[in-house]
């Protein structure tokens, strides 16, 4: 649709009045097929009472640590993941060869700073790490 186009039919619609607007917008509706339903989801995504626009989403309290590659140096990563998991070494073992080939989860619902901890940790023995 050309600008123009938008344009006329934006001033058409701020001319009429508000029992016309109501009755277009309804007939917008019957006509794409819109009902009230759809358009809740839509409202609720706007800001509550209260709150302030673009305040941030609510922080992650509990992080999951997952091994996406043990790179070139895996027994150092199998000692980390040994040590902080009191797994034992066949079992530490199976869990980093795993994140060969998907990730593996070796701790879960950890505190921000612990598993940031941790990550570094397993970053420093040669592994690939990341936080969900």
């Amino acid at each position: 649709m050309a600008s123009t186009k938008k344009d006329d039919i934006v001033q058409m619609i701020s001319e009429m009045k508000m029992v016309e607007f109501v009755e277009l917008v309804d007939a917008i509706k019957e006509k794409f097929g819109v009902t009230d339903a759809m358009l809740v989801p839509a409202a609720s995504a706007a800001p509550q009472a209260g709150q302030a626009e673009g305040a941030a989403v609510e922080e992650k309290t509990a992080w999951n640590v997952m091994l996406t590659s043990f790179g070139e140096k895996k027994i150092n990563v199998i000692k980390v993941v040994r040590d902080v998991t009191k797994l034992s070494l066949k079992d530490a073992k199976n869990l980093v060869e795993a994140s060969g080939n998907k990730p593996s989860l070796v701790k879960e619902d950890l505190p921000k700073e612990d598993a940031e901890k941790l990550k570094k940790q397993l970053e420093d023995a040669g592994a690939t790490v990341d936080l969900v």
